[in-house]
């Protein structure tokens, strides 16, 4: 029995896009879990030990070679530095958060140069405006997300990634240029739809929709680096998040869960980039949001 759900482990991590969508989102639902397979290596692990299977034991050396293979890389220590870096951090602060300055104080204190921000509601917003003045002296709010700056900011404007199936007012999206000393960066924020999870599985059509207008507009973008900043409601394993993980770079070192913030499971708070690689991603301290914050190193050169 352990030699089998071995077996059956490896296949689900090497070809976990085999898994159909069809029938309650299955397998974005596997995905969203899918590094918490380790956790089932190592209880087969022990079973294997107790039952003192050698076939067992040689089984589990597939699912440990393929989890390796998908995760092993962000377990390695990140580069202290590289060429053109940007600090970024990203945190769905939480329209029910009741310190707005000090979450905005301990965001400012990891010191990036990009601070993007969803949720953001009145009266809210303008403590945020005010704590985070003094060092990011640009910014700009569309709606309920919002990027602050060290650097100048250009362009700013409305993303559109409303899904059909949402009719009252909801703005989730911006857009801004942003002119750093290594040149121009266009700069994406978003907050994509949440998805949940019941009896009849992972209810995420919202979000993919979403994703999917998401994708057009990146694919639209006339500058060639771009960082987009999110609260995507997904993990990138995840394949409703194909229209952009398809075309943006991932964190190659750190797994950074992020939500829920008393006992992360997931990072669902994204940091992705074209033309330039995220080469580091680690989660902040809580603040007064459900979410943990999330800052990371973008190498632009």
């Amino acid at each position: 029995m352990p030699a089998a759900l071995a077996v059956l482990m490896a296949g689900l991590l090497a070809f976990h896009r085999a898994v159909p969508n069809s029938v309650g989102r299955v397998g974005s639902l596997l995905e969203t879990f899918l590094p918490w397979l380790g956790l089932a290596l190592v209880v087969l692990f022990g079973w294997a030990l107790l039952r003192r299977s050698a076939t067992a034991l040689v089984a589990l050396l597939l699912p440990a070679a393929a989890w390796t293979h998908h995760f092993g890389g962000l377990l390695l220590p990140g580069e202290e530095s590289g060429p053109h870096d940007l600090v970024v951090v990203q945190h769905n602060v939480s329209d029910e958060n009741t310190d707005p300055a000090g979450t905005a104080r301990a965001l400012a204190d990891a010191g990036p140069d990009l601070i993007a921000l969803q949720e953001l509601v009145p009266p809210a917003l303008a403590v945020y405006e005010r704590t985070l003045a003094p060092h990011y002296p640009y910014h700009a709010v569309r709606g309920t997300v919002g990027l602050w700056s060290r650097h100048p900011l250009t362009g700013a404007r409305l993303l559109d990634i409303r899904p059909r199936g949402i009719t009252e007012p909801w703005s989730r999206g911006l857009r801004a240029a942003v002119h750093t000393p290594h040149g121009e960066v266009a700069a994406y924020v978003a907050h994509l739809p949440s998805v949940r999870v019941g009896t009849s599985g992972l209810a995420s059509s919202l979000r993919d929709e979403s994703a999917g207008l998401l994708g057009k507009a990146l694919a639209a973008e006339p500058l060639k680096k771009v960082i987009l900043l999110g609260d995507l409601n997904g993990t990138v394993d995840d394949r409703g998040l194909a229209p952009l993980t398809s075309r943006m770079n991932v964190a190659r070192r750190g797994f950074a869960f992020s939500f829920p913030a008393a006992l992360p499971v997931a990072r669902i708070d994204q940091v992705m980039a074209r033309s330039a690689t995220v080469a580091h991603l680690r989660a902040l301290p809580s603040t007064g949001s459900d979410h943990l914050p999330v800052a990371a190193r973008v190498t632009l050169g």
